[in-house]
């Protein structure tokens, strides 16, 4: 089975909520979920000025997906996203899908921007209202 890669909009929103997230713990159980630099560096740093350091140590832990920045193919992206009226697409957010595509890999997000790409590339998506089939 394929690895879900873990978008910092799922972990933030699992961090705050004061409920239960029962697919991301059931993700975590099943050790399905893994993590690149990427989303690390958006995380740690609040995480460290809170003093989370629990939570710091859990996140170092799960998988580490290989990063390889292809350039010309996250040029690539970003010009068929505004060939398609796709508009403010971060550069980290092309960086995490081309991680995605290149490492046959599911993405796990609530961004915005990754609902409206799926229609022009090629990568699974799920989000946190879904059930992973």
């Amino acid at each position: 089975m394929n690895k879900i890669l873990v978008d910092s909009s799922i972990w933030i929103g699992y961090f705050r909520s004061q409920k239960s997230f029962p697919i991301l713990d059931d993700l975590i159980l099943e050790n399905q979920v893994c993590v690149n630099d990427l989303i690390l560096a958006e995380l740690l740093p609040c995480l460290y000025t809170k003093k989370e350091y629990e939570v710091i140590e859990s996140l170092k832990t799960i998988e580490k997906t290989v990063m390889n920045i292809n350039w010309e193919i996250i040029i690539r992206m970003q010009s068929e996203n505004l060939k398609n009226g796709i508009n403010k697409v971060g550069i980290p957010n092309l960086i995490i899908l081309q991680n995605v595509i290149q490492n046959n890999l599911i993405l796990f997000s609530e961004d915005r921007h990754f609902e409206l790409m799926k229609n022009f590339f090629e990568f699974r998506l799920l989000g946190y209202r879904e059930k992973l089939i």
